[in-house]
C-alpha cells in the first residue's frame, strides 16, 4: 500500500512539459558553458587538445558531485525540503557570476598544467556547474514520486529531453553562438540564464511539493530486485568505454584539424545523440542495427587508422562513425539493464562514475603511459568485447556483412593514391574475407579481428621510419627520419601530429642549413637572410621553438630567445642526439623563456626586438589567441621602431591570411603578406609551402619589402579582426573550403 507523504492535488494534473521544459534547459546551460569555458581557457594554456579533455574529465568529475548529490537528497524524506534545499544551492552557487577566469590559482604552470586548469575550473565554474548537473537525475526523481507513482509515465524518457538540450545548446555555440557574439556577451547571457533558470526551477519545486507525493519508503516506490555488484560495474564499464572513446577521437580532430571548441564539440554532441536515441522510447536506431553498422564502421576505422595524413573529410567521417555506433551500442546496452525507477538516482551516479573512469584514463593517465595516443585504438578494440551475440545467421546475412565489411575496409584504397594500392589492397580484401569468416556474432573473435586489422594497416600505413616517440600534456612528439638523396643521405624529422615542427640533414654538408618552413627561400627564411645584410647585431624573438632551426641564421652579437610553453620541445631541440641546431648551428646567444607567449613576451620590455617570429602551431593550427588584436598590439609594442614581425600562418584547414590582416589593420600596423610555393625541383624538406605575413610599426620598415614582389597587399576589410573577446574559427574554415571549391557562394 502506497504511504503518502500529504494530501494534495494529483501528481497527474501536473504538465509533463514542465519536468521536461526544466531537464531541457538545464542541460542546455551545463553542456553551453563547457565549450565556452574552454574558450575562456585555453589562451592560457597555448590551445593544446589536452586543455579540452583535461576541462571535459573536469566536468565529467562536477557531473559526478552533482549525481551525487542528487542521490543524497533522496534521503530526505519531503519533497518540499528536497525542493528548498535545491533551491538554495542553485542561489549560493550563483555567487560566481557571471564567469570569468579565476586568478586566485595564480598563472598557469608549465610543470604542472593539468592540475592549474583543474583548479581554475573548479575556482571559476565548478559550483555552478555541479549543481546544475543535480537537475537530470533529481527531476527524474520527482517525476518518480508524483507522476510515475500515479500513472506508470516512464521517467526515464526525461533524460532524451536532457540530452535533447544539451545538443542543441552544443550545435548552437559554433553554428550562432560563437561567430555571431563577443565572449563578454556569451558569458552574461549564460548567466543570465541561470537566474532564470534558478526562477523555472523554483515554480518547478512548488508546484511538485503541492502534489500529492509517494514517499520513499516501503513498497510505496518500485525499487526493483536489489543491485549487485556485478550490474554496477557493468554499468561503469559500458559508460567508461563511450566516454574514452569521446576524447580519444577528440584528440583525433583536434590534432588534425584545429585546436578551437568550435570543431571539439562533433564528438560531444554525437555523444549526447546516443544518448537521445538510446534512452527515447522509440528509438530512431535499433540495438540490432547498431551492432551491424558497428561491426563495419569499427572495421573501416581500424584499417584507416595509419593513414592520418590525407584525405581528412574520409577520415573523420569514417572515426566519427566508429565513434557514434559504438557509444551507441554501449547506451543501448546501459539503458537494457537500467533498474527500476525506486533506483534511478543510483543508477545515473554509477554511469557518472563510469564517465569519469572514462575521461581520467585518457586525460590524465594515458599521457603518462602511453608515448602516442593509443588509447583511442585500445579503447575501440575493447569496446567489441561489449558485443553480444546474435546466435544464429541466416546465410544471407553473412554474405551482405561480407559485402559491407570488404566496401568499408577497402575504402581507403581507393582514395589514397599516395601509397601502393596493390599492396594495401592485397592485405585489406583479406582482412575483410575475415570479416566475414569470422563474423560479428562471436565477440572474441570480432575483438582479435579488429585488433588484427589496426596492426595490419599500421605495418602498411607507417612509411616513415620512426625512431622514438614522447608525450607530454601539450602532445605527442615524434623523432622520424627518411632518405633524401639530394642532401646526401637521411634528414630528421620533429613531429607533433601531422605537423613537421622542423626538420635537419644529417649529412655534414647539410646539418646547418634551415629547411622546410624555416629555409632560405620561404618567407621566414626571407626575413633573416636581410638582416644579415645589415652589420649590426639582432635581438630576436621566435615563439614557438621546433627543431630549433631559426638558431641557425644567428650571427656572433645576435641573441635569440625561444619562447616555448612545451618543456619537453626545449628538452629535445637542444639535445645534440636529436637536434643540434641550437648548440652546433647557433653563433649567437641562445635562450629559453618557458611558458604560455602571450604572457611571458608580454613581460619583455617595450622595443626589444629587431625581429619577432611568432610561429607557434601544432597540427596545422595557430592558437586563436596568439592572432587577435590585443595580441597583435602586444607584438608591435616588443619591437623597435624598425622592427619587423613575422607570422607563419600556413593551415591545411582554416585559411587565416583575411583575420590576420585585418587584425594587422585594426591593431595600427602596415602589413604584406606572402604564399610562397616550392620548387618543384628541390628535394624534398628542402623547403615548404608556407603563408606569412609581416607587420610592422611603420611604413618605413616596411619599404624594403614592398620592392619584393613575392610580398603584396590584400584587403584588411576582407574579414572581421579577430579579438580576445571574438574569434570566427568557422568564417576561416569556409574561406579555406572556398579556394578548394570555387563554386561556393
Amino acid at each position: 500500500m502506497a504511504i503518502l507523504e500529504r494530501a494534495g492535488r494529483p501528481a497527474a494534473s501536473i504538465s509533463p512539459m514542465l519536468f521536461a521544459l526544466t531537464t531541457f534547459v538545464s542541460a542546455g546551460l551545463v553542456f553551453m558553458v563547457q565549450p565556452m569555458a574552454a574558450k575562456l581557457i585555453l589562451p592560457l594554456l597555448g590551445g593544446s587538445p589536452s586543455v579540452w579533455n583535461t576541462s571535459m574529465a573536469f566536468f565529467q568529475g562536477a557531473l559526478l558531485a552533482g549525481y551525487g548529490y542528487a542521490h543524497l537528497l533522496q534521503k530526505v524524506r519531503s519533497i518540499r525540503v528536497q525542493a528548498a534545499l535545491h533551491v538554495a544551492a542553485l542561489l549560493a552557487a550563483a555567487v560566481v557570476l557571471p564567469l570569468r577566469v579565476s586568478g586566485l590559482a595564480g598563472e598557469p604552470s608549465s610543470d604542472q598544467p593539468a592540475l592549474w586548469l583543474l583548479t581554475v575550473l573548479a575556482l571559476s565554474i565548478g559550483a555552478p556547474f555541479a549543481i546544475l548537473s543535480a537537475t537530470a537525475p533529481l527531476v527524474q526523481a520527482w517525476h518518480a514520486r508524483t507522476v510515475h507513482a500515479e500513472t506508470g509515465a516512464e521517467p526515464y524518457a526525461l533524460y532524451a529531453a536532457s540530452n535533447l538540450g544539451s545538443l542543441l545548446a552544443l550545435l548552437a555555440y559554433p553554428a550562432l553562438i560563437e561567430p555571431l557574439t563577443t565572449l563578454k556577451a556569451q558569458t552574461g547571457g549564460w548567466s543570465t540564464g541561470y537566474v532564470g533558470f534558478v526562477v523555472l526551477m523554483a515554480v518547478l519545486a512548488l508546484v511538485v511539493s503541492r502534489a500529492r507525493v509517494t514517499a520513499l519508503a516501503g513498497q510505496a516506490l518500485d525499487l526493483g530486485p536489489a543491485t549487485s555488484w556485478r550490474q554496477r560495474l557493468t554499468w561503469v564499464a559500458l559508460a567508461a568505454l563511450p566516454s574514452s572513446l569521446m576524447l580519444g577521437v577528440t584528440t583525433y580532430l583536434a590534432t588534425d584539424v584545429a585546436s578551437a571548441p568550435f570543431l571539439w564539440v562533433v564528438p560531444l554532441a554525437l555523444y549526447l545523440l546516443t544518448f537521445i536515441i538510446a534512452f527515447s522510447d522509440r528509438p530512431l536506431i535499433s540495438a540490432r542495427t547498431t551492432l551491424v553498422l558497428q561491426a563495419i564502421a569499427v572495421c573501416a576505422c581500424a584499417a584507416m587508422l595509419p593513414f592520418r595524413s590525407v584525405d581528412l573529410p574520409l577520415q573523420v567521417a569514417v572515426h566519427l562513425a566508429a565513434f557514434f555506433l559504438t557509444a551507441l551500442m554501449c547506451h543501448q546496452a546501459l539503458v537494457a539493464r537500467r533498474p527500476a525507477p525506486g533506483r534511478l538516482t543510483e543508477f545515473y551516479l554509477w554511469m557518472s562514475f563510469g564517465g569519469v573512469v572514462g575521461g581520467s584514463f585518457n586525460a590524465f593517465l594515458a599521457p603518462v603511459i602511453f608515448s602516442n595516443v593509443w588509447e583511442y585504438p585500445l579503447v575501440l578494440a575493447l569496446a567489441c568485447l561489449a558485443r553480444p551475440g546474435f546466435g544464429a545467421v541466416p546465410p544471407w546475412r553473412w554474405m551482405v556483412f561480407a559485402a559491407g565489411a570488404a566496401a568499408a575496409v577497402a575504402a581507403p584504397i581507393v582514395v589514397m593514391k599516395t601509397h601502393d594500392a596493390e599492396t594495401i589492397a592485397n592485405g585489406l580484401l583479406i582482412l575483410a574475407a575475415l570479416c566475414a569468416i569470422v563474423g560479428q556474432s562471436r565477440m572474441w573473435l570480432f575483438f582479435g579481428l579488429v585488433v588484427f586489422i589496426s596492426i595490419s594497416a599500421q605495418a602498411v600505413g607507417d612509411r616513415v621510419d620512426v625512431r622514438q616517440s614522447w608525450r607530454s600534456f601539450f602532445g605527442v612528439l615524434q623523432q622520424s627520419e627518411m632518405p633524401v638523396p639530394g642532401m646526401k643521405g637521411q634528414v630528421r624529422m620533429l613531429s607533433h601530429g601531422t605537423t613537421l615542427h622542423g626538420a635537419q640533414a644529417q649529412h655534414p654538408d647539410y646539418d646547418c642549413r634551415p629547411l622546410v618552413y624555416y629555409a632560405p627561400e620561404t618567407p621566414i627564411g626571407q626575413v633573416f637572410t636581410r638582416a644579415w645584410d645589415q652589420p649590426t647585431a639582432h635581438r630576436i624573438g621566435a615563439v614557438g621553438l621546433g627543431t630549433g632551426s631559426v638558431a641557425a641564421y644567428t650571427r656572433p652579437g645576435d641573441s635569440l630567445s625561444f619562447f616555448e610553453i612545451d618543456p619537453l620541445v626545449i628538452r629535445i631541440a637542444t639535445d645534440p642526439k636529436h637536434f643540434s641546431y641550437t648548440t652546433a648551428c647557433a653563433g649567437g646567444k641562445i635562450d629559453y623563456v618557458l611558458g604560455d607567449a602571450r604572457l611571458t613576451l608580454a613581460k619583455q620590455p617595450p622595443g626589444s626586438f629587431d625581429i619577432l617570429l611568432i610561429d607557434a602551431f601544432s597540427s596545422d593550427s595557430i592558437p586563436a589567441h596568439l592572432l587577435t588584436v590585443e595580441a597583435m598590439r602586444m607584438y608591435l609594442s616588443k619591437l623597435k621602431p624598425d622592427g619587423v614581425l613575422i607570422l607563419h600562418l600556413s593551415n591545411r584547414n582554416l585559411d587565416l591570411r583575411g583575420p590576420a590582416m585585418a587584425v594587422a589593420e585594426a591593431a595600427g600596423g602596415y602589413a604584406l603578406i606572402q604564399r610562397h610555393n616550392i620548387d618543384k625541383k628541390s628535394p624534398p624538406l628542402w623547403e615548404s609551402p608556407e603563408d606569412a605575413i609581416i607587420v610592422t610599426r611603420s611604413l618605413a620598415a616596411l619599404k624594403p619589402y614592398e620592392a619584393d614582389k613575392r610580398w603584396s597587399q590584400t584587403d584588411p576589410l576582407a574579414a572581421r579582426p579577430w579579438t580576445d573577446d571574438y574569434t570566427n574559427i568557422a568564417g576561416a574554415l569556409y574561406a579555406e573550403l572556398k579556394t578548394r571549391w570555387t563554386w561556393l557562394p
